[in-house]
């Protein structure tokens, strides 16, 4: 049933007569009449009945005018509720790699529970191809993603819309006693000598993306050998517990804590600059939860570094 057609339905029982309906309504006699006819085709029951030369709503009529009037209020609330500009409420999806949680999300879930009590975060953790896969199917409202300069990803821009937060430069992690193994200092080194310096290391790689493992192909092959990928996790403190025990060197941002253990080099020419994004399905960025979860982000990644706070996340 179309919500238009029960609002003349509605407006019949309300004022009466079809001409009033169709004065009520802008419209004429004959299309009131076409669209009552149109609905009790829908419902399979008689809506109407002659009373003269009026008609006069049946049984059945009357019940739907009951449900009618309970539907239109419910499609009048939703449409209040998902404009912009409206409130933000309900269940906002979340899908992001660990960092974007830990650092800028969590400290949002604690002031929407202040500022917005009706808005719901349900946060899942997952690397950007996951993300991604469960924003195209409509599981999440909302991917935190990332991918490397040396490395793009290229969501569909016919279903996804890729909207920048921050960047962030990335190095080399080695062993504090890196230049025992490097054969002396690498300071002052391009990203390729660098590299060309651990070609006999092995090397870590992220167990759940394939961006770190490009970008470390990339420069090896740069510097002329095929690197050793022998090691792999998704998390950043286990790649420097591995550092520490001296199975590798892997990527690691250059802003992040490390371990007294661990030395991160910096890379350049080319650098290694890892983009974050907030991905949407396209034509929901104005649903006011998914508008607003987005600002806050926007906000939070111009007043802070992104992997300053993966200690306390609250600060």
């Amino acid at each position: 049933m179309e919500t238009r057609r029960l609002q003349v339905l509605v407006e019949l029982a309300r004022l009466g007569s079809m001409r009033a309906v169709a004065e009520a309504l802008n419209t004429t006699t004959s299309t009131v009449s076409q669209q009552i006819s149109a609905l009790a085709r829908e419902t399979g029951a008689a809506l109407v009945e002659p009373q003269g030369r009026r008609v006069r709503l049946t049984p059945a009529g009357r019940r739907l005018v009951e449900h009618a009037t309970v539907i239109l209020a419910a499609v009048e609330a939703a449409q209040r509720d998902l404009a912009p500009g409206a409130e933000p409420s309900g269940t906002l999806r979340v899908a992001g790699f660990a960092t974007a949680i830990r650092a800028h999300l969590l400290p949002i879930v604690t002031r929407l529970a202040v500022e917005h009590p009706g808005l719901h975060l349900l946060v899942r953790e997952h690397e950007p191809a996951e993300a991604l896969e469960l924003l195209a199917a409509d599981e999440v409202d909302l991917a935190l993603t990332y991918d490397y300069t040396l490395a793009p990803a290229e969501p569909d821009p016919s279903v996804l819309v890729t909207e920048p937060l921050w960047t962030a430069l990335w190095g080399l992690g080695v062993p504090a006693t890196a230049h025992e193994v490097a054969g002396g200092d690498v300071e002052g080194m391009t990203t390729v000598e660098v590299f060309a310096r651990f070609r006999a290391c092995d090397w870590i790689g992220n167990s759940r993306n394939t961006a770190d493992e490009t970008v470390i192909r990339t420069l090896a092959s740069l510097a002329g050998f095929s690197p050793r990928l022998t090691h792999r996790s998704d998390s950043l403190d286990l790649v420097e517990d591995m550092i520490t025990a001296g199975l590798g060197v892997g990527l690691l941002p250059l802003d992040r804590p490390t371990l007294p253990s661990v030395r991160v080099l910096p890379l350049a020419a080319p650098e290694v600059r890892m983009r974050v994004h907030a991905v949407t399905r396209r034509g929901r960025a104005s649903w006011p939860p998914l508008a607003l979860v987005t600002e806050l982000l926007r906000q939070r990644a111009g007043l802070s570094r992104p992997f300053a706070q993966r200690i306390d996340p609250t600060l």
